[in-house]
Order: structure tokens, then sequence, then C-alpha cells
């Protein structure tokens, strides 16, 4: 008895070391840095300062932020839009099916994600896959040019975020009690009201789960831009990347991280007053 408590307390005391190692220590620097002047010759100059953060407001990284944020809105619209209804139709479907389907979902992530990052470019560029079969089809007359452009930024975060959308909303409409669309036909309700007054508000904690998981990270997935955009499109991520790896500013790197950190702990906040103790688990 004895030693299964020695056991226990020693598990916990290794999980807390990792944690307060590897994710508490980690954040506690870059919170610091983020307060700190950049040196010519060191990395930061202990001179405690708040420019990091009103530099965010210059015109030129602010356009980033903007063009960032309205990528990611646009991204996670489409995810929505594409993940809600394959996550309807998956829960729908006979027990039989429904891992088949969550297989195939979870199938591209055996390979990297730059990988797979690249091979969107075998179907976008002037002459590939996408442009022959437009031509084929006879709705377009000439190659489409997409590659390197905002789009082809759209379409790598849409292809890269959308199951992190559809697992969360999958997880909720499993669980729901499809005996209430009856309950509201028999009250005379019609499909639209059924899906805006019924499912929509009974599924919110999972819409809020995966706009949390598809928001952020596609504001910062700096390799997307990188091999789809060019030079032409700069996001947040590739912000902070430069920052550190190429400017050498860690304090404003730290900056950019901290924002968005205080972005994801505002929306933590609104998923925690949304949602029940048992979403909270299915989220952890």
């Amino acid at each position: 008895m004895m030693n299964n408590h020695l056991f226990k307390r020693f598990s916990v005391g290794l999980l807390f070391l990792w944690i307060g190692l590897f994710a508490l220590l980690p954040f506690v620097l870059v919170c610091l840095a983020s307060v700190l002047e950049s040196g010519d010759t060191n990395i930061f100059v202990w001179h405690f300062t708040f420019t990091n953060y009103l530099q965010l407001f210059h015109p030129i990284y602010f356009k980033i932020f903007v063009r960032s944020l309205y990528l990611s809105v646009v991204s996670c619209s489409f995810c929505f839009m594409l993940g809600y209804p394959f996550a309807y139709i998956c829960s729908r479907m006979p027990k039989a099916v429904k891992p088949v389907l969550i297989f195939f979902l979870m199938l591209p992530f055996w390979t990297s994600t730059l990988m797979r990052v690249y091979s969107i470019i075998v179907l976008i560029r002037g002459e590939g896959w996408l442009s022959h079969l437009l031509m084929w089809l006879g709705l377009i007359h000439q190659p489409l040019h997409l590659l390197f452009t905002q789009t082809a930024v759209l379409i790598g975060l849409v292809y890269i975020s959308l199951p992190f959308m559809i697992l969360p909303l999958y997880a909720n409409l499993e669980k729901f009690d499809w005996r209430l669309l009856d309950a509201a036909r028999d009250l005379g309700a019609g499909k639209l009201r059924i899906l805006f007054r019924v499912v929509v508000p009974i599924t919110k904690p999972g819409i809020i789960a995966g706009v949390m998981l598809v928001l952020l990270p596609a504001m910062t997935l700096f390799y997307v831009p990188d091999v789809l955009g060019g030079a032409k499109s700069l996001l947040l991520g590739n912000l902070i990347k430069d920052q550190f790896f190429e400017a050498h500013n860690w304090p404003f790197g730290a900056s950019i991280s901290m924002i968005l950190t205080i972005l994801m702990g505002a929306l933590l906040l609104f998923y925690w007053k949304n949602s029940s103790e048992e979403n909270r688990q299915e989220l952890i």
C-alpha cells in the first residue's frame, strides 16, 4: 500500500516537473523577453519596456495582423461549412461505417504536414491536375494561376485545418439525441428552424472548440505561406519566425507570441463559459 502511494506521488511529481520545465518555464521566459529590449550583441538587454507591444500598431505590422486575421477567419469559415455537414452525416451513419470515415479523415496525419502542403502544388499549379480537369470539363480555356497567391494560401490553410474542425463537431454530434428532431417536427418546425433552433445551439460547444482549434493556428502556420504564397503572403507565423531567426529581435517576436497567447486565453474563457464539464473533458 505504501509503495502504491509513493509511486503515485512520484508519477504526479514527475508530471508536474515535465510541465514546469517544458511548458511553464518557456512561457515565463517568452513573457519576460517580450518586455525587454533587443541588444546589438546579446539576445536582449535587461531593460524593461513596452515598446515591443506598441510596435505592433505600426502600419506595416498592423497590416500583417489584419491580413492574418482575415485569412484565418475565412479559412475557419470554409472549414466550418465543409466540416459541419461531414460531421453531421458521419454521426448519422451506422456504427460499422463511422470508424471507417474517421479512419480516412485521420489518414493524412500519417504523412508529414509539410509534404502534404507540397502536394497541393501538384494540384493548383498552372499545369496541375486542377487546371487540366477544369479545361477538360470546358469550364476554363486557359490554365489557372493559383500558385503563389493568397488563394493558394487559403486552400492550404483549409486543407490542413479541416480535420481539427470536424473532430470536435463529430464528438458533439455523436451524442446528440436525434429524438429532439422528431419532437421539433411534431411541433411544426421546418428544416431550417430545426437546424438553427435545435441542432446548432446544442452543438455550440463543438463549434466553439472547432473554431479554437482552427482560428489561431491558421494565423501561425508559417510554412503554408512560405510554400504556397511565396513572397506575396506574410502572416503572423512568418513574422514571428523572421523576428527570431533572421532579424534576431527576440523581444518583438516574443511580444507577438504573447498577443496570440492572450487571444487563445480569451477563446478558452469563452469556451469555458459556454460548455459543460463533459465538453471540457472532451477538449482536454
